[in-house]
């Protein structure tokens, strides 16, 4: 993944937030703030792009997002659910509309045999209730798959903007 596809992708979420008069918030662990850093490369991102969170522990998850005790326990960092929880508390604990999470094992130690190395989990949420999350198993070296996670994040963020109701738009 290239700058070039990554300012492409920035770009293009932002005109979306843009036309739509909304704005987005970030939670992030396995890439470290690497997404607001990719979106806030783009000039004027300001009128689109609220805030980012970077949630690398699971203390800072529960505390800045409010993810619960419980999902972790039952579920783990790496989870649909938590990713859920991470994007539904960014938008909460924000003045954004559209909030995008990603939390993953990048690699190269942490892995286990049902969340091997390169398992990333990501979620797309808007306040008014619309929501999807997902499940990657990304191949690569620490970098590459956290390159590949903030791609499919902006994608999904896109994806979801194309989905908005007329009524909500």
């Amino acid at each position: 993944m290239d700058d070039l596809m990554f300012t492409r992708l920035a770009k293009q979420t932002g005109i979306l937030l843009s036309q739509h008069g909304l704005m987005l918030v970030s939670a992030e662990s396995c890439t470290g703030g690497w997404l607001g850093q990719v979106v806030t490369t783009v000039a004027g991102s300001s009128t689109w792009y609220e805030r980012g969170f970077i949630t690398y522990s699971n203390i800072s998850k529960q505390e800045m997002l409010g993810v619960r005790y419980s999902t972790l326990e039952q579920f783990g960092a790496v989870s649909a659910q938590t990713a859920y929880e991470m994007a539904t508390g960014a938008v909460t604990n924000s003045h954004a509309q559209v909030g995008v999470s990603i939390t993953g094992i990048a690699g190269p130690d942490g892995g286990t045999e049902t969340k091997p190395v390169g398992t990333v989990c990501f979620a797309w949420v808007m306040k008014e209730g619309l929501a999807r999350s997902e499940t990657q198993f990304l191949k690569g070296d620490r970098e590459t798959i956290r390159h590949q996670s903030v791609s499919i994040a902006l994608q999904g963020v896109i994806n979801l903007l194309h989905e908005i109701p007329p009524a909500l738009a």
